[in-house]
């Protein structure tokens, strides 16, 4: 390639193909400037070290892989479904990476750890995404009153499972999908907005042995996520146990005796 014609993207895709080809730990500059028919000077006219264009490659991978998500936080959906559907895509995102260029994957998995600085501000981007989708929430009465930023952090990360590269060999598993969107479904029931967690409203969710309307406020909605729909005493679990998912021992004399920690009145 002539040398008047090169490109910093050319240069991109270039080293891409030789990081590819060579890995992170054996390929230079002088290998990709020899992929582009010029010489290594070339390339350090348009990227002052081999940090630096590193950097830039892992920068431009990041941009790529996560592509689709600003449209999507900014959707016409309702925001709930926004954040399902953000989180969706975001793991199929790095599932297509992962899985279908695993070489480069891992490649990339090695170059982001060599640019934590340039990682931390892509991922304080993805957060502000969230955070984003989470504030319109909870201005539609969806979500619980909340710091946005907070909340968004604590989504990403209880989410990471399905998103850091670190769990990339599990993805290939075929309940892949369908266990981020029980782990969505936890999320989105555990965070309700207050006049929905009040008992006997709309569509709140009722015991499936009495019929009695289940009381979703914090402290007990990840117990009611995680027995299923069913309040301590009748899912046969122990006040301890519950407490085990709630975070709190309810009041009460504490031991095995079984109660309800969710419906109301211990019922």
């Amino acid at each position: 390639m002539a040398e008047t014609t090169l490109t910093r993207e050319h240069i991109l895709e270039a080293a891409e193909d030789v990081l590819r080809r060579f890995g992170p730990g054996k390929a230079t500059v002088v290998d990709v400037a020899r992929a582009l028919g010029v010489s290594h000077g070339t390339v350090y006219r348009h990227f002052p070290s081999k940090a630096a264009l590193r950097e830039a490659v892992t920068e431009r991978w990041l941009n790529r892989a996560h592509a689709a998500l600003p449209a999507v936080a900014t959707g016409p959906q309702r925001p709930d479904r926004r954040l399902r559907l953000w989180l969706e895509t975001l793991f199929e995102a790095k599932r297509h990476k992962a899985l279908d260029d695993p070489e480069l994957f891992a490649t990339f998995t090695v170059l982001t750890d060599e640019s934590s600085a340039l990682v931390d501000e892509h991922l304080a981007a993805l957060e502000l995404q969230l955070s984003a989708i989470i504030a319109e929430g909870q201005d539609d009465g969806l979500f619980a009153a909340g710091d946005p930023g907070l909340l968004a952090h604590a989504v990403f990360q209880a989410t990471s499972h399905f998103h850091d590269p670190g769990y990339a060999p599990t993805w290939s598993r075929p309940t892949a999908a369908a266990d981020l969107g029980v782990l969505i479904d936890l999320l989105l029931r555990g965070s309700p907005a207050p006049d929905s967690a009040r008992p006997g409203a709309p569509g709140a969710p009722r015991c499936p042995q009495n019929g009695r309307a289940l009381s979703l406020d914090r402290r007990n909605a990840l117990a009611y996520s995680a027995i299923r729909g069913k309040c301590s005493l009748h899912s046969r679990r122990s006040r301890r146990e519950l407490a085990a998912y709630s975070g709190s021992i309810p009041r009460g004399e504490a031991g095995t005796r079984k109660v309800c920690g969710i419906c109301p009145n211990g019922q």
